[in-house]
């Protein structure tokens, strides 16, 4: 079975060499895999080092492409992607990821039992070893401080509503159509609910794993959490059914943070809001101090020592990502309405589906 493993990338001169020898150390036989690299119209390297990957590879590969992105987002880039393989299956990565040498392999064992879809788990990585990054990390990891997605920690094969870096045969795809171009963060989940939709199932099986590097910093992690938060919002007016009830949990909490605050004020519910309020701030408190004990043991079994004194600030970390994320879904809501008029429907699907057919 030949393979296209793609790859669309902005500005990651820093992630993309230990991904292209990811690629280049995969069990998987090189002549039936082809590498499709597609550069969002970078700033930095990450386009000549594509180009000397091409260069190096080209006689150890299948084929490989090298091609420009101009749309810049990662749904433009995908669609060009699905347009320009040349094989039967699409594998997409992102840039900002690893995967252990017999990634494609497994992926291709799952397609061979007669799924049409495959992918795995997908853990979190940090870019450094500080002892404040590896804190971050427990927060991300951390089923309160994420979130519930099968992809992150399910332990069984399933079937599953989505995945990152899935594996996708070409006559789904043709089916399915391109990637919606006018959604940004929540383009997997609207592609994944039409592949659905068309009775298609996301065979998931643990012993596929991929990882992905988590923000350095908490700034750059509060605006992910804060840009996840705002696309669910704007995603609600197109496709609702795509989201989960979890996608809106930060998003209630936000709300409930405001309506105790401003019925506080108000003589007639003094008492029973700030016994309502004392309630719900007790609740998140005491599961966030649980959640921050089960991250701490955790990250002892596995790194077989002391977590750092960071590790004491993790229920404050939950509570900045949650509100991060909640005030994003706040301001996705608000804007969702004017947003919608012109983004009922997308023409990229189609024409990426219309391409699809006469490559």
């Amino acid at each position: 079975m030949n393979v296209s493993i793609c790859i669309v990338a902005y500005n990651e001169e820093n992630y993309l060499p230990a991904l292209l020898e990811d690629v280049r150390t995969q069990t998987y036989p090189h002549e039936k895999i082809e590498v499709v690299l597609i550069d969002s119209m970078s700033e930095d390297r990450t386009k000549q080092m594509m180009e000397k990957f091409r260069r190096e590879e080209s006689g150890h590969f299948l084929n490989i492409q090298v091609m420009d992105n101009p749309g810049r987002t990662q749904s433009c880039g995908w669609n060009e992607a699905m347009i320009h393989f040349q094989t039967g299956v699409m594998i997409r990565l992102d840039a900002h990821s690893h995967i252990p040498e017999d990634f494609v392999e497994k992926n291709v064992e799952n397609l061979m039992r007669g799924e049409k879809v495959s992918g795995g788990v997908r853990p979190a990585l940090c870019e450094g070893d500080s002892k404040w990054q590896r804190t971050l990390l427990m927060a991300e990891e951390s089923m309160f401080g994420s979130s519930v997605s099968s992809f992150r920690r399910k332990g069984e094969r399933a079937y599953v509503k989505s995945f990152f870096h899935g594996a996708y045969r070409r006559e789904v795809l043709e089916r399915a159509g391109g990637f919606r171009e006018d959604l940004g963060r929540t383009e997997d989940n609207e592609f994944h609910y039409r592949i659905r939709k068309m009775g298609d199932r996301l065979s998931m099986s643990p012993d596929i794993i991929s990882y992905q590097y988590i923000r350095p910093d908490l700034k750059k992690m509060c605006a992910q959490k804060y840009g996840n938060g705002y696309w669910v919002g704007l995603t609600l007016g197109v496709c609702p059914k795509c989201l989960s009830l979890y996608h809106f949990v930060p998003w209630a909490f936000v709300w409930a943070i405001l309506i105790t605050t401003l019925l506080c004020t108000l003589p007639p519910f003094r008492f029973w809001v700030r016994v309502l309020t004392a309630g719900m701030w007790g609740v998140y408190w005491l599961l966030a101090f649980c959640m921050s004990a089960v991250s701490i043991r955790e990250a002892m079994k596995e790194e077989k020592e002391s977590v750092s004194g960071f590790s004491a600030l993790l229920p404050l970390l939950f509570f900045v990502l949650h509100i991060s994320y909640g005030v994003g879904t706040w301001v996705g809501i608000l804007k969702m309405p004017f947003w919608r008029k012109n983004h009922r429907e997308c023409a990229s699907v189609e024409r990426v589906k219309e391409q699809m057919r006469h490559e």
